[in-house]
């Protein structure tokens, strides 16, 4: 009896099931339809050829950002290449017109452009603003980047489709449903293996809130979610064509968490070098001071408090009288009221430690102030750890600083390594080896820091905007195939 009444409840609902699965693959398959019939009443090109149109996915195109120089270089970069390509950038900048964005591009980065580029500006923009979502914030940007991905899709279908942001959610709405080749460059993972160790060890981190970590029902719940959301996003990121990482740490995350090997190849971000590289290298005359110089933006994953915690050590150890007087600068940029508050903390903290006549805070500051600094310090000081690449590294290695960096992520594995057979910089951890590895650089001599710091300048090459240009033709050459 118990059996025939459990078929009799089973067997409608699978038949239902069924029936409901149908539905939804014929109603997908309609819309797909209905899109390449759009797709294919476009209009064509002046010589009667539709030209190939290739979409960049970037709503913050206008930023002015790391990410945004990819995109802009990336554009330039297949302009020059392939002559029937019109590059589309879908944006939600709708307080610029698409002139003052590409005149923002030449003025910050001075990359200009060779043809014009259409712009799709986009209204739903604010549906992947982290502040729309205070819980479950990925799960609802990547949701809110569908949602994102469907307008742009409306608004023109392209032949090929690059996520230039890191918005995997939408490739799969471009490949199966707009019909396209779809590629992606991808400047950090959305979720990490790292981020799934911190909330498994119960750390707490700016990512992972203490009343999270100090409950063992809280934290096997996100641990959850994180590993429902980490499946989800190796599914979505599965279906691209083409996977383009920025350094060797985030090609292992996307890798592990992905598994398309085959398609999948590193290609470093443009650095623009050249500018810092025009900063004379020669053995620095005896000074009354040196100066200790790092150069990124107050977010709290940039970790400050630990560049101050080991310059204080630094100068609690240092036999008074022995060495000249040491300054930490720190250069960087404040977004908003949080970054300003969290500048007004590290100056108490300054004055905890009873090092603020000795820290220096230089907030947005032009950008030759900004060389002025690098070319006179003696350390350029980096303490984020993980940082997926780290520009602002390559940056104080081509202007001529010893770079300290943190032992992990894209410093240690592509950029802070030795260049034939010789040394580039030096890697840190905490704040007792940060202040001991400051106390060895001090105590080298001026050549064997000039030795150094060439090293430096000549292992940077790599990260320039011709290298850029040649492995991002290599990788996305199967799309135009």
């Amino acid at each position: 009896a118990c059996f025939r009444l459990l078929c009799s409840l089973l067997l409608p609902a699978l038949f239902l099931s069924g029936i409901l699965c149908i539905c939804l693959v014929v109603l997908l398959w309609g819309v797909r339809l209905w899109i390449q019939r759009k797709k294919r009443l476009s209009s064509a090109g002046r010589d009667g050829k539709r030209p190939l149109l290739v979409a960049f996915f970037h709503p913050y195109c206008n930023a002015g950002g790391g990410g945004e120089r990819v995109l802009w270089c990336a554009i330039r970069t297949l302009q020059k290449k392939y002559r029937n390509v019109t590059c589309v950038v879908y944006t939600g900048d709708r307080d610029a017109t698409g002139e003052e964005i590409v005149e923002g591009a030449f003025r910050r980065f001075n990359i200009k452009l060779i043809h014009p580029v259409k712009f799709v500006f986009l209204e739903k923009r604010f549906l992947v603003e982290a502040s729309l979502y205070p819980h479950f914030t990925l799960l609802g940007q990547s949701l809110g980047s569908v949602f994102l991905g469907w307008e742009a899709l409306l608004k023109c279908v392209p032949d090929i489709y690059i996520d230039s942001m890191g918005y995997a959610f939408t490739i799969p709405l471009f490949k199966y449903l707009g019909g396209c080749r779809v590629g992606c460059y991808v400047h950090y993972p959305t979720i990490s293996t790292d981020m799934l160790s911190v909330v498994r060890n119960q750390d707490t981190r700016f990512n992972n809130a203490a009343f999270i970590t100090s409950s063992p029902l809280f934290s096997k719940f996100k641990l959850l979610y994180y590993y429902f959301f980490a499946f989800m996003y190796g599914l979505v990121g599965s279906c691209s064509d083409v996977v383009m990482v920025n350094s060797s740490w985030t090609l292992n995350h996307i890798l592990s968490l992905w598994r398309a090997g085959a398609c999948t190849s590193v290609v470093y971000p443009p650095c623009d070098v050249q500018t810092f590289l025009d900063i004379p290298l020669e053995v620095e005359k005896s000074t009354s001071e040196y100066s200790i110089v790092s150069v990124s933006q107050f977010r709290p994953e940039k970790d400050h408090p630990l560049q101050i915690r080991a310059f204080a050590k630094l100068l609690k150890e240092k036999r008074v009288g022995q060495q000249p007087s040491l300054k930490l600068i720190l250069i960087g940029g404040c977004r908003n009221q949080q970054d300003e508050e969290r500048v007004n903390n590290l100056k108490c903290l300054c004055e905890e430690l009873g090092v603020s006549d000795d820290v220096v805070f230089r907030i947005n500051i032009p950008f030759e102030e900004l060389k002025r600094h690098l070319a006179e310090a003696t350390i350029g000081l980096h303490t984020m750890w993980n940082e997926h690449f780290g520009i602002g590294v390559v940056e104080c290695m081509a202007a001529g600083t010893v770079i300290l960096a943190h032992n992990s992520g894209g410093p240690k594995l592509d950029i802070v390594v030795p260049h034939e057979g010789r040394v580039t910089g030096f890697l840190a951890e905490d704040e007792e080896s940060y202040a001991e590895t400051m106390a060895f650089i001090f105590s080298l001599s001026p050549e064997k820091r000039l030795e150094i710091r060439e090293n430096a300048r000549r292992s940077v090459h790599r990260f320039s905007d011709q290298h850029f240009e040649d492995t991002f033709l290599l990788s996305v050459e199967p799309l135009f195939k």
